[in-house]
């Protein structure tokens, strides 16, 4: 590669690293809103329910995650964070419905997949009628965790990005010794 060619890389490279970190600073600043307006919204309903309403004593005895969150690797690229719905189905549920293979006399039944039962909205264990305050608390910390795995993504592009740019720097250092 060519030293201007090389030089308009490592200027575009540097362009997407500084909007990178620029559209991490704007989420950083949006996740600590969300935080903050969901701790505030906490407080509210912890208020208006009953300081002994809103607490660990009425959390279930066992609780599902509602999301995970999913890590996914390009081969040329970062990695990248995915919130996923947790009754989403994961790979050993896609699997045989059995362990072995059997020969059944008379007609095949197709198995159909189970209903799943979809998750209890953690809200019912503090009532049937809670306060919107609590709602807004469950909001504001969903739109965090959405902006948390956003965050980790960008964070990791750019480490990559900075790698990128480090490499590029120093093909050109090897190519011009005296410039970069």
């Amino acid at each position: 590669m060519a030293a201007p060619d090389l030089r308009a890389k490592l200027d575009s490279q540097l362009l997407q690293l500084l909007e990178d970190l620029e559209e991490l600073e704007t989420k950083r600043t949006a996740l600590n809103a969300r935080v903050e307006e969901g701790w505030l919204s906490l407080a509210k309903a912890r208020y208006a329910m009953g300081a002994k309403s809103v607490g660990p004593l009425q959390y279930a005895s066992h609780m599902e995650p509602q999301v995970c969150v999913s890590a996914s690797e390009a081969q040329d690229g970062p990695q990248t964070f995915r919130v996923v719905r947790s009754d989403a189905l994961t790979p050993e549920e896609v699997g045989p419905g059995e362990a072995a293979l059997r020969r059944r006399k008379g007609p095949t039944k197709t198995l159909e997949p189970e209903p799943s039962a979809a998750l209890p909205d953690p809200l019912n264990w503090f009532g049937i009628l809670v306060p919107h305050s609590l709602r807004q608390a469950q909001a504001s910390f969903r739109e965090g965790l959405q902006l948390a795995a956003d965050i980790a993504s960008l964070q990791t592009r750019i480490d990559w990005g900075q790698n990128q740019l480090r490499e590029l720097q120093e093909r050109l250092r090897q190519l011009e010794p005296g410039a970069a």
